[in-house]
């Protein structure tokens, strides 16, 4: 007897501004979309968002997984009414396999190394026995997943340090990739500041996700509970949002740095290393840079009597 083939998956795959993202995503569920992924349509850095603003790239790819039913004439008209496409070629459906789309899904989200020991691994892998340090998580839209390189260049520092017993803040912390891995090291209190309340959200699922979440608290800024973990000092800060900011609050975390801390800074492009690393060199000690690509790191340490 032959055993029937199991009818496809349909995906749309459509190209929108940030602004329109989120009624892309609105319209695809209205249609019965099973799953919505934002994805980044040119590799933008996803750092901290102003107050009020939605964190999303410049340009987004909505994905939406389709049963294999789908009136692709009805959607496409209903994107064009919507405002959200103007011509056919901007809808693009793909069938996919039920085993297809999942080896996509899991070559695509494959386990990855920064440093010397400390991964990031999707939820359809395993860690290997000898993998030290693993955060888990799994990509979307969760402000940074460690592919592009300013988080790269992060964890890779956080991988060099040692954490134990000490007391972090992770300012601008999107995901929380940052603060896990500062955890994982072995942090007693990671404090995970962000404008964006999506952000703390993520960064408090992805905390329990990797049972770190009693050592990792999430606050706003401008909150008299990150105003007291500012002034309280930290004994590593890392800052991975962008250039104009950090120069904006170089005085408020250089002076946050506790005595013989450590301070690491990204998010910024080459041509923007000098402008930033400037005001830090008034109140802390530069310790590396780093490049990966066109962005670098900046680290520091802090004065060892802590003036």
């Amino acid at each position: 007897m032959t055993k029937p083939a199991r009818a496809n998956w349909v995906e749309l795959t459509l190209r929108v501004d940030a602004e329109r993202a989120e009624v892309a995503e609105e319209q695809l569920v209205a249609l019965g979309a099973a799953s919505v992924t934002l994805l980044d349509a040119a590799d933008h850095p996803m750092h901290e968002p102003d107050p009020g603003e939605t964190p999303l790239w410049p340009e987004v790819l909505v994905r939406g997984l389709f049963g294999p039913e789908l009136d692709r004439a009805a959607v496409s008209e209903r994107l064009y009414a919507a405002d959200l496409v103007r011509s056919a070629d901007q809808v693009n459906f793909d069938e996919l396999a039920d085993q297809d789309w999942e080896r996509a899904w899991m070559d695509r989200f494959q386990p990855m190394r920064f440093g010397h020991d400390l991964w990031i691994c999707p939820s359809h892998r395993e860690p290997e026995p000898g993998w030290t340090t693993v955060i888990r998580l799994d990509p979307g839209l969760a402000f940074g997943s460690g592919t592009h390189p300013t988080t790269a260049l992060c964890l890779e520092w956080i991988d060099g340090q040692d954490f134990n017993g000490k007391v972090v803040i992770d300012y601008g912390c999107g995901s929380g990739i940052l603060a896990i891995a500062c955890a994982l090291k072995g942090a007693d209190r990671v404090v995970a500041i962000d404008h964006d309340p999506q952000a703390l959200t993520a960064t408090v699922d992805n905390a329990r996700r990797n049972a770190v979440e009693s050592r990792i608290v999430a606050m706003l800024p401008d909150t008299p509970e990150a105003e007291q973990a500012l002034a309280a000092r930290a004994d590593v800060i890392v800052a991975n949002i962008l250039a104009a900011p950090l120069i904006e609050l170089s005085g408020r975390l250089a002076s946050a740095v506790a005595a013989n801390g450590r301070l690491a800074l990204s998010g910024i492009l080459e041509s923007q290393a000098d402008g930033v690393d400037r005001p830090y060199r008034e109140y802390l000690q530069p310790d590396l840079q780093r490049t990966r690509e066109e962005w670098v790191l900046l680290a520091y340490r802090g004065a060892e009597n802590g003036g």
